[in-house]
């Protein structure tokens, strides 16, 4: 019963679900979209604003003292992953629809999540200071990378059109420069209010989702997509996770990595961030398309969790399996 836990769906999974079932049968339309579309436009620049905020300078220099272990996780978030989300957008046209197969090659390209990378390295007894500097910095330069993949993998039509680039400075650069430093100031305050302003990150993920899905369904998205669709996307982005997860543990051991710094590689190197995806996408595509390119980071945003809570787990037995094996001359694994 222990081992279902795992694959139950958190709380904000569910949320997420449930704004897009609200949207499907209430769709914001006429001045209320164009309100809550000015709403959403503040809250994301409010997350990037605390985002930076929370960024430790310290976290960020210390990177420097792994930064073997560092770089092959951004190897894998920032090269591995694209890669394989080209191929994955060739490969499969025949399979699922282009804007799905945008969405996959999306999510290829988003930094690493850092709360529960983190989280998942502690449980797993990994180095978690290394996860908490490999996180960090993986969503710093996320920002600069992946509207810079974008306009170079997307193939987007003219590119990416200043005013895109405008939007990306305004809403997300901006914000994040000016939390991070306001930090001498007010990282106290959010630091302790973090529980608090959470309601921040996961509001403004919530209110992207309902306008998203709200123009997307007013566009038929739902004559458009298909249950097959969406099986097809759960397998494919399952595939997809589980080749990084074999690929990052592979190379980490071929390079000789410490157990402890393994974990990091994996954990870290092996997730997309749900919470800089989804305004990403709000702010570097079309309203009426986020919807439909934002549904693949949404199922393996789902995936990752259930899949990691139980490669974490086994990390963790094997720990206690090692540190109860009597010593031969060797320190005791605690």
């Amino acid at each position: 019963m222990r081992s279902l836990v795992s694959f139950k769906p958190d709380n904000f999974t569910l949320a997420i679900a449930a704004a897009v079932v609200v949207a499907s049968f209430f769709p914001a339309v006429g001045v209320g979209a164009t309100a809550l579309h000015y709403t959403t436009i503040f809250a994301i620049a409010l997350l990037f604003f605390l985002h930076g905020a929370r960024l430790s300078r310290e976290a960020v220099l210390a990177g420097a003292l792994h930064w073997r272990l560092h770089l092959l996780v951004l190897c894998a978030t920032f090269v591995l992953f694209p890669i394989l989300g080209v191929i994955l957008r060739r490969a499969l046209g025949a399979v699922l629809p282009d804007p799905l197969l945008v969405g996959l090659l999306f999510l290829c390209l988003l930094p690493s999540t850092v709360q529960s990378s983190i989280a998942f390295t502690s449980i797993a007894h990994g180095n978690v200071a290394a996860a908490v500097c490999s996180a960090s910095l993986s969503n710093l330069l996320g920002i600069f990378i992946t509207p810079a993949l974008v306009a170079l993998l997307m193939n987007l039509k003219g590119g990416v059109s200043f005013h895109a680039v405008l939007d990306i400075v305004l809403q997300l650069l901006a914000p994040f420069l000016a939390g991070h430093l306001l930090r001498p100031w007010i990282g106290g305050f959010v630091g302790r209010h973090r529980y608090a302003l959470g309601y921040v990150d996961r509001g403004s993920i919530l209110l992207v989702v309902y306008l998203a899905f709200s123009e997307a369904v007013a566009n038929g998205l739902w004559r458009e997509l298909g249950a097959a669709d969406i099986v097809k996307l759960l397998i494919v982005c399952a595939a997809l996770l589980g080749v990084v997860l074999l690929a990052t543990i592979f190379v980490a051991r071929r390079l000789g990595f410490a157990r402890a710094d393994e974990i990091v590689i994996v954990f870290c190197g092996s997730k997309k961030s749900l919470a800089s995806g989804v305004p990403m996408a709000g702010v570097l595509f079309p309203l009426a398309q986020v919807g439909m390119i934002v549904l693949p980071l949404m199922l393996f945003h789902q995936i990752q969790l259930m899949v990691c809570a139980a490669l974490a787990r086994r990390y963790a037995a094997s720990a206690v399996v090692l540190s109860s094996v009597p010593e031969t001359g060797a320190a005791r694994v605690d």
